[in-house]
């Protein structure tokens, strides 16, 4: 059984690897579409990491994906790079960041 986004977001605080985010301070707005379509926010700042359902009023990267792919970047069964070379996700804004985000979390 594959979890949900909700379920996966849930799951992120435990798999965060906070001594890999010395310095991190950054907002990541989540647009998502197709089955569980929605937006969610992850605040990495003071090596914590928090995620809420809901838009963000100032994010320092969006990225736009369909919920199932998003997914099977989060478990690890797509390639982020990959997806975002076929154009399944898309990044607005702190490309860094977006480097810098799945070093930051176990899958």
């Amino acid at each position: 059984m594959s979890l949900s986004i909700r379920e996966l977001f849930a799951k992120m605080p435990s798999a965060f690897l906070a001594e890999k985010a010395a310095g991190v301070d950054t907002v990541i707005q989540f647009k998502l579409s197709g089955q569980e379509s929605g937006e969610w926010h992850l605040v990495i700042k003071d090596q914590t990491c928090e995620i809420a359902e809901g838009k963000h009023p100032a994010p320092k990267l969006t990225i736009s994906a369909d919920s199932t792919d998003l997914a099977k970047i989060l478990t690890g069964a797509m390639d982020g790079m990959q997806a975002f070379m076929q154009g399944k996700l898309r990044l607005q804004g702190d490309m860094s960041a977006a480097m810098k985000l799945m070093s930051l979390f176990r899958l």
